[in-house]
C-alpha cells in the first residue's frame, strides 16, 4: 500500500503533530510505503528528517499558483500511490484534480474544527463543500466537526488524535521552569495555544484579570506561537502584567504544562485539541470552552470543567474552584490521564488509520 501525505506545512500545530506521530507509527507497519509533500519550508517537527522518508517541497509563488497541480501530478505519477491523504483545505483543492486524473483514491483530512460560520464566507467551509464530493473518504478528528461540515455518513470517518506518552518522560523539573520565568507565586495557570483568530485569548486574559483582582498568588502563562506579540500583550490589563508570562512558541511545551496547576483552553471552535490531550496526559485538571469536539475529550466534573464560550466570569470561577481544592485537582488530573491512556493512544490512532487505508485501497 502506497500513500502520499500532502500538507500545507509542518510548523507547530495540531494536525502537523498528528501527521508526524502517524508517520512514526506507520514505519513500524509492514507493507506500507509513503512519501510526504509539503507546501512550506517552515518545519517545526524536525524529527521527521531523521526518519529516512522522501519529502517533497512544493512552495507556492502566489495564492493561485497552478504549477502546484503539475508538480503534485509529477510526484504522484512517479511514486504511483494508492491513496493521496491531504491534511487541510488548501491541499484538498490541489489534490482533487490530480487524484481524478490519475485514478488515485483521495482521503480528505481537512476537518479539524467545528466551525460556527457555516456558509461561503468561511473559506475552509467553502473548500470543504467543493472537495467533499470528489473525496473517497473524509476523516475528521471529532464527530462534532464531521457533523458541522455536513459530511455524508457514507464517507465520514472519525479518528481521534493519539497522544505519545514518550513526550512527557523527560520533562524539565517544574522548579526550573519557574526559575526561568521568574515565577514566585504559589500557583500557575496556563493556556497552550497559538495566538490566532481561532483561540479566545481575550476571554482567558479577562478571566486572569478577574482572579488577580482578588488574589496575588497566581501567575498566568500563555504558551504558543505569537502569544508574545504586541497584540497579545495589548489585550492585558497593564496593572496585572507582572503576573502574566506570555512566552511565545516553545519547543518543550510539555515542561511548561508540568509546571501548571490548572490548564485552560479558551476557544471559539475546536475539533479534538492536542493541548487538552497534553494537559490530561500530564495529569492536569482542565477548564475548557464547551462545544465542538472538546466535550468528546473532557468529561464534565470528572476530568475537568466545561464553560460557555466568551464567558470570563465562568472561566474565572472554575479556575478558582480548582486552585482552592488540591484534592479535586489531583482527582481530575488522574482521571484525565487514565482516559487519554485508554482512549487516545498513538497505537489506537495508527491502527484506525491503517484499517481505513486498507479498506479504501483494497490492499
Amino acid at each position: 500500500m502506497r500513500i502520499i501525505f500532502f500538507i500545507d506545512s509542518l510548523a507547530a500545530g495540531g494536525k502537523e503533530r498528528r501527521l508526524t506521530e502517524l508517520i512514526k507509527g506507520l514505519q513500524k507497519r509492514q507493507n506500507v510505503t509513503f512519501e510526504i509533500v509539503v507546501m512550506n519550508n517552515d518545519v517545526h517537527f524536525t524529527e521527521i528528517f531523521d526518519l529516512g522518508i522522501n519529502i517533497h517541497f512544493i512552495i507556492r509563488k502566489s495564492k493561485k499558483d497552478f504549477s502546484v497541480f503539475f508538480q503534485l501530478h509529477k510526484i504522484c505519477k512517479q511514486f504511483k500511490p494508492d491513496i493521496i491523504h491531504c491534511w487541510d483545505s488548501m491541499t484538498a483543492v490541489y489534490s482533487v484534480p490530480v487524484s481524478k486524473l490519475l485514478g488515485i483514491k483521495l482521503v480528505n483530512g481537512m476537518i479539524v474544527d467545528c466551525p460556527s460560520v457555516r456558509n461561503y464566507r468561511n473559506k475552509t467551509w467553502l473548500r470543504g463543500k467543493l472537495t467533499f464530493p470528489f473525496s473517497n473518504m473524509i476523516i475528521g478528528n471529532s464527530n462534532a466537526g464531521l457533523s458541522a461540515y455536513g459530511v455524508s455518513k457514507k464517507k465520514s470517518v472519525c479518528i481521534y488524535n493519539g497522544f505519545n506518552f514518550d513526550r512527557i518522560q523527560n520533562v524539565s523539573n517544574q522548579d526550573l521552569i519557574r526559575q526561568k520565568l521568574s515565577i514566585t507565586t504559589k500557583y500557575v495557570v496556563g493556556m497552550v495555544a497559538s495566538f490566532s483568530i481561532y483561540k479566545d485569548y481575550k476571554t482567558y486574559y479577562k478571566a486572569a484579570e478577574l482572579i488577580l483582582k482578588k488574589r496575588n498568588d497566581v501567575t498566568f502563562l500563555a504558551v504558543g506561537d505569537k502569544t508574545d506579540s504586541a497584540e497579545s500583550v495589548d489585550l492585558n490589563n497593564k496593572t496585572f502584567l507582572p503576573f502574566m508570562r506570555l512566552v511565545g512558541r516553545q519547543s518543550d511545551v510539555e515542561s511548561y504544562i508540568a509546571a501548571m496547576d490548572v490548564c485552560v483552553l479558551s476557544t471559539f471552535t475546536e475539533g479534538i485539541s492536542n493541548s487538552i490531550l497534553e494537559y490530561m496526559a500530564s495529569a492536569k485538571p482542565v477548564v475548557a470552552t464547551d462545544g465542538g469536539g472538546t466535550k468528546e475529550i473532557v468529561t464534565e466534573g470528572q476530568t475537568g470543567f466545561l464553560v460557555n464560550a466568551e464567558s470570563p466570569e465562568a472561566l474565572a470561577e472554575r479556575i478558582t474552584q480548582l486552585l482552592e481544592d488540591e484534592n479535586l485537582r489531583k482527582e481530575m488530573g488522574e482521571s484525565g490521564k487514565f482516559r487519554v491512556f485508554n482512549d487516545f493512544s498513538i497505537d489506537r490512532m495508527v491502527d484506525q488509520y491503517v484499517v481505513h487505508y486498507r479498506k479504501l485501497s483494497g490492499k
